[in-house]
């Protein structure tokens, strides 16, 4: 008995240790990208927070470094974000609900979940020359803001709904057997349970895919985004009836990355300081829509355990 407890014991301890180890390796590899971004903002900190003021908001590009501003690249990430969450997430939130409490188990099935997975995998320039046959040439979008967003809706579609269906997975059998057992239809389960707690996942791949979404440019130039653009889309509100206009989205488009890529080809340094401060802003609009969609994701959560 004694031997026995011996043993035991040294197999707990021996456990405990290993416990720690990876603890330690864990810490490790998380500091290693938490101190790598930090290194890599500090730096764009460094270089950009000389051209950090109200006119680099409000003054449109320049081809003298110190008059240049973002307003117009600004507005064109906004606008084309807005299109890109608006198609992506309904679609790949539904897709992802169809394919994993809908669609019937069958080769079909199988073929498309295979090719789902595997176009989340697919180089993004690829979507930029798919787009540009489908959107600009075929449905005669041009190259506005609507096939930008387009574009980018296509490219983080896969994450989405790959997302969906594994949070929708992560959910107890008991969960949907309970909802049927009172009669609820397969819908009412799906609209009453299986969304609102599959949520927090669910957001977790909108915000992996948006993040992507918001610095790619090789779509984003493959389907014609200006480099150099002294103006900004006609507003979507206007003074006379119906108050609601939609040629913003035919407009031509600048985005931050592109902006950043024009002047960093410049040889002038002023130019890198002015894409330095301008990664700066990326970087704050990407937290900061990350930022909404964790707050969002918490907000179900909590409401789910009340």
């Amino acid at each position: 008995m004694t031997t026995e407890t011996a043993r035991i014991r040294r197999l707990v301890a021996r456990g405990k240790r290993f416990d720690k180890v990876f603890v330690i390796l864990g810490l490790m590899s998380l500091m290693v990208g938490v101190l790598t971004l930090a290194v890599l903002l500090a730096g764009l900190v460094h270089d950009g927070a000389a051209r950090l003021d109200w006119d680099f908001f409000t003054r449109f590009p320049s081809r003298r470094a110190g008059n240049a501003g973002i307003l117009s690249a600004i507005v064109g990430s906004t606008l084309v974000m807005l299109i890109t969450a608006l198609t992506a997430i309904p679609l790949g939130v539904a897709a992802g609900v169809y394919l994993e409490e809908y669609a019937r188990r069958n080769w079909l099935t199988e073929i498309i979940e295979i090719n789902v997975n595997n176009l989340a995998g697919v180089p993004s320039i690829i979507y930029g020359l798919l787009a540009l046959g489908l959107f600009v040439y075929a449905l005669d979008f041009g190259q506005s803001i609507l096939s930008a967003g387009l574009t980018l809706a296509l490219l983080i579609l896969p994450v989405i709904i790959v997302a969906t269906r594994e949070a929708i997975r992560a959910i107890p059998s008991s969960i949907r057997e309970g909802a049927c057992a009172l009669g609820a239809t397969r819908w009412q389960m799906v609209r009453d349970h299986i969304i609102p707690y599959s949520t927090g996942g669910i957001l977790t791949g909108v915000i992996i895919g948006l993040a992507r979404a918001i610095g790619e440019t090789a779509p984003i130039i493959t389907i014609g985004a200006l480099t150099f653009i002294a103006f900004l889309p006609d507003p979507p509100l206007g003074a006379e009836f119906p108050f609601v206009s939609f040629e913003w989205l035919k407009s031509p488009f600048t985005v931050m990355p592109i902006q950043m890529f024009n002047w960093m080809s410049r040889p002038q340094a002023a130019f890198q300081v002015n894409a330095a401060a301008a990664g700066v802003v990326l970087v704050v609009m990407t937290l900061v829509m990350n930022g909404a969609a964790i707050w969002l994701r918490m907000r179900y959560r909590k409401r789910i355990k009340w």
